[in-house]
């Protein structure tokens, strides 16, 4: 069984918490993607996430500005993370039992990558 390290993303989209969830937008958009990891604002601090799912939350259902309001306010922080050396099984029942769809890979407080059921599920499908 394979380790997180060895099918995570190793090029993460990061934002600063500051930005606005229409900078957001435009950024998931512009790399045709469904998440963005938040930064820290400080060595000590933990990184986010937000994804569409919170944004559509947030700005639809319940009628936010999207020039109003940052990432910080929505994202998901501290987001889940796990070691690269975590054997992938573990990752995903992570996932399952959390209900969310991507993990953060962190080695010593720093981002290394980025795991998502998808990724996993197609690393077996293209292994058989």
């Amino acid at each position: 069984m394979p380790v997180t390290g060895e099918l995570m993303k190793r090029e993460v989209v990061t934002i600063p918490a500051g930005a606005t969830i229409r900078e957001a937008l435009a950024e998931m958009k512009k790399r045709g993607i469904k998440s963005l990891v938040i930064e820290k604002r400080k060595p000590s601090d933990a990184y986010g996430i937000i994804t569409f799912d919170e944004i559509a939350k947030a700005v639809i259902a319940e009628d936010a500005n999207l020039d109003m309001l940052n990432v910080f306010d929505i994202a998901y922080r501290p987001a889940v993370q796990v070691s690269e050396n975590l054997d992938v099984k573990y990752a995903v029942r992570l996932m399952v039992n959390l209900g969310i769809k991507r993990l953060l890979v962190i080695d010593n407080n720093e981002l290394k990558g980025i795991l998502s059921l998808t990724d996993v599920i197609y690393h077996f499908i293209d292994t058989d």
